[in-house]
């Protein structure tokens, strides 16, 4: 018995094997909007404030 692959991570219909993750263009799509909006971010170190004034002054 195989197990169900999870649905699309957008709108939770099951996914095409065409898009995967997604089931279609249009939320494959929506997810790019998402990180091109900063919607989405990748978890990193903090950053003081004043290290990044004193790169950019140099």
């Amino acid at each position: 018995m195989t197990a169900n692959p999870r649905p699309c991570p957008i709108c939770r219909k099951p996914r095409s094997e065409t898009h995967a993750p997604f089931c279609s263009t249009r939320c494959k799509d929506r997810d790019l909007v998402q990180w091109f909006s900063d919607g989405y971010a990748v978890p990193g170190p903090a950053v003081d404030p004043d290290e990044i004034a004193r790169q950019e002054s140099d």
